[in-house]
């Protein structure tokens, strides 16, 4: 996905099962983040940012929504562990991270392999893409998102 690309509206299914559309807070912009794992440090980092950072966002028009490749069951697990207010997208079969391009080839400890690359994008209400936001910085993300909007 680029700058002026189109996200669909119905994105999967969030932790309790529930289908998760852009359209569900008709006007609202959306924070659409990628992440590569529940329970991982710097994912709770992100999240907790995200979760500490919602008012001020909503104040800015903005409604969030994570999205990784774990399970319904493991999203509940990590929004009931740290109080998580906004859905968590399980995006099983990579079906969305493929078409945001965030599912990409990625090494580590000198093994190749597939997975998310930790990727914000931030929508108009019609699900356009405004901005990217590609090295996020996941202990302060709520901050970083609300200096790109500000500018």
């Amino acid at each position: 996905m680029n700058i002026g690309d189109k996200f669909p509206d119905i994105l999967g299914v969030d932790a309790e099962g529930k289908e998760v559309k852009l359209s569900d807070n008709p006007g609202k912009k959306t924070v659409l983040y990628f992440y590569p794992k529940d329970n991982t440090p710097g994912c709770s980092a992100e999240a907790c940012s995200l979760n500490d950072g919602l008012d001020e966002l909503a104040a800015k028009g903005y409604q969030v929504i994570g999205v990784s490749k774990d399970s319904a069951a493991s999203h509940q697990k990590f929004a009931d562990k740290f109080g998580l207010k906004f859905p968590l997208v399980a995006d099983t079969d990579t079906s969305l991270c493929q078409l945001a391009g965030v599912w990409q080839k990625k090494k580590m400890a000198g093994r190749e392999y597939m997975g998310i690359v930790r990727t914000t994008f931030l929508l108009s209400p019609d699900g356009t893409v405004e901005q990217i936001i590609s090295k996020v910085n996941t202990k302060a993300a709520a901050n970083q998102i609300l200096g790109v909007i500000e500018n």
